[in-house]
């Protein structure tokens, strides 16, 4: 059920300068360039090569965290010999598109996600999902909650279909990409759905004002292994001043890596990028250097929001983007969401590493198909299912 316009609650502030970035190139934008095909209850790195990590001569370089010793610290072990099969993977920002969300409106259980948001947003989530306007959704104060809540949707639309609650019980790990991480603690009973939504708000929140103080960017870098990435940004951080230096912030899949960092910097490497073989660049429409220090300004907001939530060890295992390991101590995984803004994403590592131990079958739960193209670049005879909302 759509709302009518006169119920319609205020809009946060959106940053008009922000929103310059062009909004058609997202991260599912550059996946789909590089791909010409694509095939419970809520309650209940690829890391770079040494060579090319030692390379690393920016100030980013102590953005990389490494956490595997407390994985197998005390409480934080739970989790350290899983074995999946069955995964729910959550999309990040970047996979919203106008229209999501108006599917869940025939689940009473989904529906109900998006009237609890618009208590805690103080807006129509809805409405914007389903109507936009394209440049009010692709905000990041916007996009967060929207994709936390219409993945979280989706988990109730697949619940009510036939055999929905069998696949839901099967799952034995999850995780998500950036954002998705918190939609898959909230999955996985770590913290409540309001409670998650908070931290959403707050994050998408603290990442805008973060990046209105910076010129930045990012950049996707298209058909380059991530060695040959690292090089490109070291080559374009001789040309710029330390504080527009870049550095890899999402190792997606091969031949797709996200670079962030200050404008000049990402027009370096976009002019460099043919000389060093790339297809393509595309840049990004986010707010700004995401995965770096540039965010650093929002971790003390975050630490303090984590500091006052209540989290739990959850019910499967939830892989971290820091380091693509599971973790089960709550004050670790308060340390590791803190830590996530400023560090690059590990997705390929988590994928490959999944894979690895015999993860049989993927469900991709919330808008587009982004995770979906992810997987089958890493591996061709990947298989995953999206559910949509």
């Amino acid at each position: 059920m759509l709302h009518s316009a006169s119920s319609r609650l205020p809009l946060p502030r959106l940053p008009p300068r922000r929103l310059r970035l062009a909004p058609a190139f997202s991260m599912a934008s550059s996946l789909a360039i590089l791909r010409p095909s694509a095939p419970a209850p809520l309650a209940g790195r690829a890391r770079a090569t040494a060579p090319a990590a030692a390379r690393v001569r920016s100030r980013f370089s102590s953005a990389r965290v490494s956490l595997s010793s407390e994985v197998a610290a005390g409480a934080d072990a739970l989790f350290a010999d899983y074995k999946p099969t069955t995964a729910f993977l959550f999309p990040g920002q970047g996979a919203q598109t106008v229209g999501m969300g108006a599917e869940a409106q025939s689940v009473p259980a989904a529906a109900k996600l998006f009237n609890q948001a618009n208590d805690i947003l103080g807006y129509d989530l809805l409405d914007l999902c389903t109507n936009g306007p394209k440049e009010n959704l692709d905000s990041t104060v916007i996009s967060q909650p929207a994709i936390y809540v219409t993945s979280l949707a989706a988990v109730e639309v697949l619940r009510a279909r036939d055999g929905g609650q069998d696949v839901i019980n099967s799952v034995d790990v999850t995780c998500g990409l950036s954002l998705g991480e918190y939609t898959a603690l909230a999955f996985a009973g770590a913290f409540s759905f309001e409670d998650g939504l908070k931290l959403v708000k707050l994050r998408g929140e603290a990442m805008q004002d973060a990046s209105d103080a910076a010129n930045s960017a990012m950049v996707s870098v298209i058909g380059l292994d991530s060695e040959k990435v690292q090089q490109l940004c070291d080559a374009a951080n001789e040309e710029v001043d330390e504080n527009e230096r870049v550095q890899i912030a999402n190792f997606l899949c091969p031949g797709n890596y996200a670079v962030s960092g200050g404008v000049k910097g990402i027009e370096a490497v976009e002019a460099k990028a043919k000389s060093f073989k790339a297809r393509m660049t595309v840049r990004l429409a986010v707010a700004g250097a995401f995965h770096t220090s540039f965010m650093q300004p929002a971790v003390s907001r975050l630490e303090s929001a984590l500091a006052a939530t209540e989290i739990r060890t959850p019910r499967i295992p939830v892989i971290s983007n820091v380091d693509a390991q599971p973790h089960s101590d709550p004050d670790t995984i308060k340390q590791i969401l803190a830590q996530q803004v400023t560090s690059p994403v590990q997705w390929e590592t988590t994928v490959k590493t999944l894979m690895g131990k015999g993860l049989e079958k993927s469900y991709e739960l919330g808008p587009g198909k982004v995770i979906a193209g992810i997987l089958k670049r890493i591996n061709k005879g990947a298989t995953i299912e999206n559910i949509s909302a």
